[in-house]
């Protein structure tokens, strides 16, 4: 089954310094970097998304600033096709569907931030349109939240959204996992 890696929004923002910082950005990071060896070494196809916030009420994401440029650790290389996108949803008003069927994928590995929102809302979006999906939890990073007056740690909402996806949308999986499973680590 012919696959492609998503890559979702792994940009500076998310990072220490950036307008919206994450819990664990760096280590996401290193770990789909390690997807992207391994995919661009057995050719298989990649799309980076970008969110970019084109609002008065941006906070973060903003047009022309270094926070919604892709973090250096997954720059995209070569023609690696760079899809930007103003929703959660990755295919919502995007090529995404289009460049994933014109490579013949079948099968959708995606990693990228946040656990939460973009990435949720990829994976369920990609499996709602016929795509196998396989969530790499390792190569994932989210956010603290609040709600009923509290906050709600980062690994726990990572956990509450994993563990959902895994529940009935898509194969989860670390990053050594997929790789080794693929022949990809020794």
């Amino acid at each position: 089954m012919a696959r492609a890696l998503i890559v979702v929004d792994i940009q500076n923002d998310y990072f220490r310094g950036g307008a919206h910082p994450l819990v664990g950005p760096e280590d996401a990071a290193r770990n789909a970097h390690e997807l992207l060896v391994a995919f661009r070494a057995a050719g298989e196809p990649i799309v980076h998304m970008q969110h970019v916030w084109d609002g008065l009420d941006a906070t973060f994401m903003r047009p022309g600033t270094e926070g919604v440029e892709i973090n250096e650790l997954v720059a995209p290389q070569g023609d690696e096709p760079v899809i930007q996108k103003a929703f959660p949803n990755s295919f919502l008003q995007t090529p995404l569907e289009g460049t994933l069927r014109s490579v013949g994928a079948e099968e959708v590995v995606v990693c990228g931030m946040m656990t939460s929102m973009c990435v949720d809302a990829t994976v369920r979006a990609a499996v709602d349109l016929g795509f196998d999906a396989t969530v790499i939890h390792d190569a994932c990073a989210a956010p603290d939240l609040a709600f009923g007056g509290r906050t709600i740690a980062a690994a726990d909402v990572h956990a509450a959204f994993i563990a959902a996806l895994g529940s009935g949308y898509a194969d989860v999986k670390g990053t050594n996992e997929l790789l080794e499973r693929r022949g990809a680590v020794t």
